[in-house]
């Protein structure tokens, strides 16, 4: 198979939607036969949201937002944890035709200012824990009018809880079609200004089905769990939308993913998924109390926002004796596009395109890359975002036609099987020679005694570009930056070691794990 041109899937899957579509609507229709099975579990409180009582609330909300005066394709701001009213609210938002905008629970009030002007929102739902971060910018927004407040509240705010009980369970659906704006999410902002990315009816129940089905094998039987929250493209595929087109049930955790709380969920709930990230892996396995495989019943486990090191991989599967399907995904193609997967795992790689997608790597040039050699993976795929809002510009310069620009930089070897080589904005020429960053810090984490690593570059003081190493040291662990020069000499070619190793308490990080390489190069960290 010749390689050096675009990778197109043999005879890739078809998933047929109508024109006349409501995604929530789908997902619901989808568990009518079995009402009372658990849909959703709240790992904090236990509360448990069946499929039957998910549908009904879902409809509740969709008719109490119909008698708020909302109207078909306006936008809603979703500011909650991951508690089992996320789904309600946004399935609720879809059935009646309002555009959920999915948000970023740990950003700052000038974040939320942005986005709320930004969207044009004409209502937020928000977590009563949350609530604070909005104070100062209600009535100050010009298009917000309506504020509603998750979980029990005593304000003069509007309890999501009590709308839903005072409206009938009437089923009525928005008629929306399948290419109608369905919801929006927020780019991480790993690059900088996040971009509201629009997303169609036909997306979600695409990526569980060429994915989640097709690469996970999801069913039914399954229990899952995502480190990753609702709000992030990665978590909603995983903690949503995949267990729902199936019928399966997921657990939710409204606190942030310690190593303690997601080993209490693996033992104490048993998924058979665990979706999370690198980062979040590598603290697991650095965790002194982490239990043995015989109390977990882990099956699949997944990574994504960040190239996983073939270190921690092979250390996991040997531990837990289950391999992590490392695979690249985004808000733009919503979910993962390109992945290893059971039964074909090879560390170090992000493996092969998902069946449904096509992927090509672009020079500098413009023009195919051959095997073997760095370029921007571009993707072709029935998920791609309609467009970024009120940002034409770095519209076109991210969707071209029918191609994707992921603004990742990989190779493919003649097997087909691709491999990660940083961002393309994270590239470093040393001496003229392309230089990937994630190559050097796979080496550094080698060492023993590193816990996680990002490299960047930065100008020597003849104004070269030369690598430098922001490394976390593993708690009780020592290391001199010789000592991690050195031990990078070893392995890679010499050009390519850091010229200078900061040691740092931690990385900047998104919500979602994914390290902001900018704020390093910056110096905003």
């Amino acid at each position: 198979m010749n390689l050096s041109r675009a990778d197109h899937s043999l005879s890739p899957p078809r998933v047929d939607i109508p024109r006349d579509y409501n995604a929530a609507h789908d997902l619901l229709a989808r568990n009518t036969g079995h009402p009372g099975k658990p849909a959703f579990i709240d790992a904090i409180s236990g509360a448990t949201l069946s499929y039957g009582e998910l549908d009904e609330q879902a409809h509740r909300f969709a008719n109490a937002l119909r008698a708020q005066g909302f109207a078909p394709e306006s936008r809603v701001l979703l500011a909650m944890l991951d508690t089992p009213e996320w789904p309600v609210a946004f399935l609720g938002c879809i059935l009646a035709g309002v555009v959920p905008v999915a948000a970023n629970t740990l950003l700052t009030t000038p974040d939320f200012d942005f986005m709320l002007r930004d969207s044009r929102a004409q209502g937020l739902i928000v977590s009563k824990a949350l609530l604070p971060a909005f104070e100062p910018l209600i009535g100050q927004i010009p298009t917000l009018r309506t504020v509603i407040t998750a979980g029990d509240d005593s304000s003069s705010n509007t309890a999501l809880a009590q709308m839903v009980l005072a409206q009938a369970a009437t089923k009525t659906v928005a008629p929306t079609c399948a290419d109608d704006a369905c919801f929006w999410l927020y780019s991480s902002g790993s690059t900088g200004t996040p971009k509201g990315t629009v997303h169609l009816h036909s997306h979600l129940i695409q990526t569980a089905e060429l994915y989640g089905r097709g690469v996970l094998g999801i069913q039914a039987t399954d229990v899952v769990y995502s480190a990753a929250k609702l709000f992030f493209a990665y978590g909603l595929g995983n903690g949503l939308t995949f267990p729902m087109s199936v019928g399966a049930t997921a657990i939710l955790l409204p606190a942030r993913p310690t190593p303690a709380e997601v080993f209490r969920i693996l033992k104490e709930h048993q998924p058979t998924i665990f979706y999370g990230v690198p980062t979040l892996y590598a603290a697991l396995l650095a965790d002194p109390a982490r239990p043995p495989r015989s109390e977990m019943n882990l099956r699949v486990c997944t990574s994504a926002g960040e190239a996983l090191p073939a270190g921690i991989g092979n250390k996991w599967a040997a531990e837990y004796g289950c391999d992590i399907l490392d695979g690249i995904g985004s808000t733009e193609m919503l979910h993962i596009f390109l992945s290893n997967r059971p039964g074909d795992v090879r560390y170090g790689s992000t493996g092969k395109a998902v069946p449904g997608y096509a992927l090509r790597i672009v020079g500098d040039d413009g023009r195919d890359c051959s095997v073997g050699e760095i370029g921007e993976l571009q993707i072709s795929g029935p998920s791609s975002a309609l467009m970024y809002w009120n940002s034409r510009a770095r519209t076109k310069a991210t969707f071209a036609g029918e191609w994707t620009r992921s603004g990742d930089k990989y190779t493919v070897d003649a097997d087909g099987y691709y491999t990660y080589s940083g961002r393309t904005d994270d590239m470093l020429k040393v001496g003229g020679i392309y230089v990937s960053p994630f190559e050097v810090e796979a080496s550094l984490m080698t060492h023993p005694a590193v816990l996680e690593v990002a490299v960047v570059g930065l100008a020597d003081a003849d104004q070269l570009v030369k690598p430098k190493a922001f490394v976390v040291l593993k708690k009780g662990q020592t290391a001199s930056a010789d000592d991690l020069k050195a031990h990078v000499k070893q392995q890679l070619a010499p050009y390519k070691y850091p010229r200078w190793v900061e040691f740092v308490d931690e990385l900047p990080k998104t919500a979602t794990g994914k390290i902001q390489r900018f704020k390093l190069r910056q110096g905003t960290a």
